[in-house]
């Protein structure tokens, strides 16, 4: 019995070489699309995330906490309260994520589950697997922050999405700022005590209250405001209100904001990798 020749494979296979080679270019998108499949297991809880947060904070301040502000006059800028706390939701909510996943899944990589071991038997190099997460972050953030923003925008939250928009990129790189160090930081542990809990406590809630996210920075009592500016989360939330609704900013401070953000995101990803290629012995 004949097979159509449309039904049959003609062609062949990428030999080992080859294969090799665009592995050796591309193995960090390749990882990527790795854990961006193996986010569909947990699809619904980020869908849920991504529109139920922004819902339940936009009910709690613009109904209560907003409302009671706007009774003593404009939070900044000539903006409401909420419009003004509404940049810092979206940039505190990406921080909680990247600080999640760069915690219990780096960890899950090499010691439980030891997913990154597969791919570092491959061509795969340890750096572009360190990339290739953070890649796959970067969208999964990039889909949560498209999501966030559109909510608030029609709730009124961002006045316009002419410059709004940008809030988007501004958050995934200020997230990144947060997330790599502690993605090397995960890296280097062998085994996880209550690190992961201290980093929660004592690192990611004190920067979501002490980082201008409900009221400006210089309203706090000075000796707190150096968390402020330590902070990345507080760096990315003035960028977000200046494209948000045009926060007044000195320009040397946005050089400082931008600078910060970038150096600790490429500093992060640099350890990040440097500490890959250690435990992953290439």
């Amino acid at each position: 019995m004949s097979v159509p020749a449309a039904l049959t494979y003609s062609g062949r296979a990428h030999s080992a070489a080859i294969s090799a080679a665009k592995a050796r270019r591309w193995g960090a998108f390749y990882y990527a699309e790795h854990a961006l499949r193996t986010m569909r297991a947990y699809l619904g809880t980020i869908v849920l995330e991504s529109v139920g947060s922004p819902l339940l904070y936009l009910y709690a301040l613009g109904v209560g906490l907003a409302v009671l502000v706007d009774r003593n006059g404009v939070a900044a800028n000539g903006v409401s309260y909420l419009q003004f706390v509404a940049p810092a939701l979206v940039t505190s909510a990406a921080l909680m994520t990247v600080g999640l996943e760069m915690m219990f899944p780096v960890m899950d990589g090499f010691k439980w589950r030891r997913v990154y071991y597969g791919p570092n038997a491959s061509p795969l190099t340890p750096g572009q697997i360190a990339a290739g997460h953070l890649m796959a972050i970067s969208v999964r953030l990039t889909v949560q922050t498209v999501a966030y923003v559109a909510i608030l925008y029609l709730f009124g939250a961002v006045p316009s999405l002419g410059t709004g928009w940008l809030i988007v990129p501004i958050t995934v790189v200020g997230a990144l700022a947060f997330g790599a160090p502690v993605m090397a930081y995960s890296a280097s542990l062998d085994s996880e005590g209550f690190q992961f809990s201290m980093v929660q406590r004592f690192v990611i809630t004190p920067l979501f209250l002490f980082s201008g996210t409900f009221y400006p920075l210089e309203t706090m009592p000075g000796g707190l405001q150096w968390i402020g500016w330590i902070s990345p989360l507080w760096h990315t939330t003035q960028l977000a209100r200046v494209v948000s609704f045009g926060l007044s900013v000195p320009p040397w401070l946005l050089v400082v904001h931008v600078t910060v953000l970038l150096v600790l995101a490429v500093g992060g990803m640099m350890l990040a990798r440097r500490f890959f290629t250690v435990r992953l012995g290439r």
